[in-house]
């Protein structure tokens, strides 16, 4: 699914307009970008969390020369899953 069926699908669930539902998911886009930044996490109960975890420096090698080289730390944003997505996807039952 990319972001237009994404807003198209949020627009028929909710009875928003596609426009409005445009609009809400670049504020959700907007807010959890922000939030991530400052280094914060945001936890959705059911649905899961999103946090900065630190990647620590580490070697690699070029595929093409095979040469060592060093990859830099950086900061990469994690989702972890809430028990009830965890529930939802593995049961094949539910709908």
């Amino acid at each position: 699914m990319n972001k237009a069926e994404l807003i198209a699908a949020l627009a028929e669930k909710s009875g928003l307009t596609k426009t409005a539902s445009e609009q809400s998911l670049n504020a959700l886009i907007e807010v959890v970008t922000e939030t991530l930044k400052k280094g914060e996490a945001i936890q959705l109960i059911g649905f899961g969390t999103f946090a900065v975890s630190a990647r620590a420096e580490r070697q690699g090698r070029n595929p093409q020369t095979g040469a060592a080289l060093t990859i830099a730390a950086s900061n990469v944003a994690r989702f972890t899953p809430g028990a009830k997505l965890k529930e939802a996807i593995n049961n094949t039952n539910a709908k």
